[in-house]
């Protein structure tokens, strides 16, 4: 069982819970989007707060940092851009006509999407409206991004002459059950994903691998091969609704409102391990150095041996759900909806997880120097298999 943490540090500045926690490229900063309509800017090397974002006229839904520039979404329909060194606001772009769930930054776009059934793309720099994706049959929760240069070969690109001007595509999840993939450039719908029953809640893509994978209230993760938009698998383990999804070396954790994270090996489809002990929902989960991190409903975080599932720590402090987590130099960040952002040293598990690794090395060394030879045969016999299947 895990040990329970106290924070090094609790940031109390917010007068309303906090929605997302968004950390720059470099590290330096992190920034807050609240429940108060203000998001606050944070140094990582001092956890002080050095930036109050005011300007909104509701509630701020997500943000996201930049190096140079930071970027909110809120209730009031618009999306606003700051100057992260002067906390003056460079650019309001007002185009939604309902409240705006979620932001993405690519190059020189930012994608949006909304309860107004729509997705956009703005210029960052030119404050304008360029495209807008209109299609769902219900509100846009979540978004992804990739240009088809990381997909498709030479001649399917051929195939897409029309939209050579741009390679780009976004990807739109939604409470219509579907996703759909849309040709920035163009506005065109691409493909439609069918096969979900509830709501869209989350994407994670694999650009390079050409799949997508999508997380649902019906319960079940899906995989979908972007070019073609084939399913190519179905998790169907869980027992509610699938919230938060991330994918690290081919295995894909997902977190649910059935109180448990479960791993899964991608290329099998296989369930590797489910990680229990949560009191409520996993509403969202970080992998770091063969750590997992999970925020819940129940107000904790924890800190779970990734391999093994055994839980190494409880981190408690917060009144209510935590909504967002971050990691940087060995130190994790929770914003919850308690208004808070705390700050706990996790240096003690990250040691503890490294020497097990090496032991676990060291222990893998012996074990393969002993059983050279059935090792070496099995090599043997996967090489000819490889030249039959190939012939």
């Amino acid at each position: 069982m895990g040990n329970s943490g106290s924070a090094v540090k609790v940031c109390t500045d917010h007068q309303g819970g906090i929605n997302w926690l968004s950390l720059s490229p470099d590290g330096q900063r992190l920034l807050t989007g609240s429940e108060d309509g203000t998001a606050r800017l944070w140094s990582t090397a001092d956890s002080q707060c050095h930036g109050h974002f005011q300007g909104h006229e509701s509630y701020i839904t997500f943000c996201h940092l930049e190096n140079e520039a930071a970027f909110t979404c809120s209730a009031d329909h618009t999306i606003r851009k700051w100057d992260v060194m002067t906390g003056q606001c460079l650019a309001i772009y007002r185009g939604h006509t309902s409240i705006v769930n979620r932001i993405l930054v690519a190059k020189d776009y930012l994608f949006s999407g909304s309860y107004d059934r729509t997705a956009r793309c703005w210029s960052v720099d030119k404050e304008k409206q360029i495209q807008e994706f209109r299609g769902h049959r219900n509100c846009v929760l979540t978004l992804a991004h990739y240009s088809s240069r990381d997909v498709l070969e030479e001649e399917e690109e051929e195939e897409e002459e029309e939209e050579k001007v741009s390679r780009d595509l976004l990807v739109t999840g939604s409470t219509d059950c579907t996703v759909k993939v849309w040709w920035v450039s163009s506005g065109r719908c691409y493909q439609t994903l069918l096969g979900h029953t509830g709501a869209v809640l989350c994407l994670i893509l694999d650009a390079p691998n050409r799949e997508l994978f999508s997380g649902s209230t019906d319960y079940t993760i899906r995989t979908w091969n972007i070019v073609t938009g084939e399913q190519l698998k179905v998790f169907k383990e869980h027992q509610g609704s699938v919230i938060c999804l991330e994918l690290v070396n081919r295995h894909l954790y997902s977190g649910s409102a059935d109180r448990t994270v479960k791993c899964w090996l991608v290329d099998t489809g296989e369930r590797i391990q489910t990680y229990k002990a949560h009191k409520h929902s996993v509403s969202t989960l970080k992998y770091h150095a063969g750590i997992l991190f999970t925020g819940s409903g129940d107000a904790c975080a924890r800190a779970f041996n990734s391999k093994s599932g055994v839980l190494q720590k409880i981190f408690r402090g917060h009144k209510f759900i935590i909504n967002c987590i971050q990691i940087h130099n060995e130190l994790l960040y929770t914003a919850s909806h308690d208004g808070t952002l705390r700050i706990w040293d996790i240096r003690g598990i990250c040691k503890r997880n490294k020497r097990r690794l090496k032991k676990e090395r060291s222990a893998q060394g012996r074990s393969s120097q002993k059983g050279s030879l059935p090792r070496l045969f099995n090599n043997k016999v996967g090489c000819m298999v490889q030249q039959e299947n190939g012939e």
